[in-house]
């Protein structure tokens, strides 16, 4: 699993790549910690490469995704794919994410 972050003008991209899995969900923790810091910006997870996602995973978006509001920020999951969504639809967290 790899995380990616580039910050581009007023945004923060995040790109998972791999399956986030309990085996991937420290190393990606601490990819994604600088931005429970950042303030009044777009994060956008794009999940385009990421194959598949756990309850570890699924607990840091929620994690990520319960800091963003208090911080101004807003935050939108892009390229979700089918398997994934029916993982958020599931499990309920399709209503608490913007998904584009």
């Amino acid at each position: 699993m790899r995380t990616n972050i580039e910050e581009t003008g007023n945004k923060f991209i995040v790109n998972f790549i791999g399956d986030l899995d309990s085996a991937a969900a420290q190393e990606t923790e601490k990819a994604i910690q600088s931005l429970m810091d950042v303030k009044n910006k777009e994060i956008i997870l794009d999940c385009k490469e990421l194959n598949y996602i756990s309850s570890s995973g699924l607990r840091l978006f929620l994690g990520l995704l319960k800091n963003c509001k208090p911080n101004g920020n807003t935050l939108l999951l892009e390229n979700v794919n089918d398997n994934i969504k029916k993982v958020f639809s599931m499990t309920g967290f399709s209503a608490l994410f913007n998904m584009k």
